[in-house]
């Protein structure tokens, strides 16, 4: 059993590939990453020591446009978990109807050793030795570990090199720098607009039990628009441990409770579980939305879920996948459930670009406009060859792609 995430990524590649009838020199291209730049970051923190960190960013695919998106802090990021994460940025962007290609990257540190001030220096740093950046080329944006501050503070950096004013140039910006309204909650609101999509192909009812696994900035969002739906959300899971109430779990009162402790343990009126029992709960509706490879060959025989939305990056394992297919469990996959955020950080970059902003009102109905219509458009290929879902968004993506790269006379 593999849980390299980029052995994942290429699994899905390989699969979906046959099904779209790609040329194997289109494969070939695609089975590794356009640019790959590791190096690393001296940085005196405030003590006077000098720590070195390894920091990366990866080009993935260019044909439909520039790269974009994801800069994450965290203590175990390494280059496989970023060539997959830009992959599957790639596909995002293509399947969200985005002209654009997949760029991820970020630094090896734990945030939470690093004062304030110590983190400003490392993300100005970051920014200041990313050999290649800007509106045009590539656009970093927020993952796990960074924040729109720390976005802001990228773009003053971007902004005191070039000598210029460019908003376009950094995505997930607060609104006081040019950053677009919706931004934070997008990969959420989109989780939610999928998930009603899907529910209503599975013929699940609007007061369907779901579960949570993770409940930073996406499983939180996503958890309270299907509580505010009326879906009966029974457990939930963050770093700390899980919860679970068979009657449903008030998602607000929650949200308060967390604000104040800092974890979702011992919130009155549910049982403690642990994290990884989130995912085995019994439930409608499972969210996976935190890292990946948590369901794998190991547990996903004991998922008790009808469906699936990958709201993180590749939770599910090919392994685990097969299991759950031979149960009749349908995985929307996070190509397709978590693309809101990349979806409205296009629209970001738009209004940088064109110095015309929009209010939430517009984002919110031009993201679930885009969304559902990739959803649609994924579930239509599905049924029409027989195959997942996974693999009919990855082969809609796929056939995007390989027509720009021969356009351009790549293959």
């Amino acid at each position: 059993m593999s849980t390299n995430p980029f052995e994942t990524a290429l699994t899905t590649l390989r699969n979906a590939a046959e099904i779209a009838g790609l040329e194997p020199n289109v494969v070939k291209m695609l089975s590794q990453p356009q640019r790959i730049m590791e190096f690393t970051i001296p940085l005196k923190m405030d003590n006077g020591e000098i720590r070195i960190f390894t920091a990366y960013r990866v080009h993935y695919n260019t044909a439909l446009g520039q790269t974009k998106d994801g800069t994450r802090f965290v203590p175990d990021l390494d280059l496989d978990t970023v060539k997959a994460l830009g992959f599957w940025m790639t596909i995002k962007h293509a399947v969200g109807g985005i002209p654009a290609g997949g760029g991820k990257g970020g630094i090896r540190v734990d945030t939470r050793e690093l004062s304030e001030w110590e983190l400003e220096r490392l993300s100005r740093a970051y920014i200041r030795k990313l050999p290649m950046k800007g509106a045009w080329v590539d656009v970093p944006g927020v993952d796990m570990g960074t924040s729109a501050k720390v976005m802001a503070w990228m773009l003053d950096e971007y902004e005191e090199i070039t000598g210029f004013h460019s908003p376009a140039a950094i995505n997930d910006k607060p609104v006081e720098v040019k950053g677009t309204v919706g931004s934070a909650e997008a990969t959420g609101t989109g989780v939610s607009y999928v998930t009603m999509e899907a529910v209503k192909d599975l013929g699940l009812p609007n007061n369907a039990r779901v579960a949570v696994q993770g409940f930073g900035n996406v499983g939180r969002n996503a958890a309270l628009l299907l509580y505010k739906e009326g879906f009966k959300v029974v457990a939930i899971g963050d770093i700390y441990g899980g919860i679970a109430a068979a009657d449903g779990i008030n998602v607000e009162e929650l949200i308060e409770f967390v604000a104040k402790t800092g974890s979702v343990v011992d919130f009155p009126g549910t049982t403690k579980i642990t994290t990884s029992d989130v995912l085995e709960v019994d439930c409608d509706i499972l969210l996976p939305a935190a890292v990946q490879s948590v369901i794998t060959e190991k547990n996903a025989d004991k998922v008790k879920a009808r469906l699936i939305m990958e709201c993180a990056n590749g939770p599910v394992t090919p392994e685990g996948e097969k299991i759950l297919a031979a149960k009749g469990v349908t995985i929307v996959p996070d190509v397709v459930t978590n693309c809101g955020s990349a979806i409205v950080c296009g629209f970001e970059r738009t209004q940088g670009l064109t110095d015309t902003f929009w209010d939430l009102e517009t984002v919110l109905a031009k993201l679930k406009e885009r969304i559902v219509k990739a959803y649609r458009e994924t579930a239509a290929t599905a049924k029409e060859k027989n195959i997942s879902l996974r693999n009919a968004a990855w082969s809609n993506a796929l056939i995007k792609i390989s027509k720009a790269m021969k356009a351009r006379g790549w293959v």
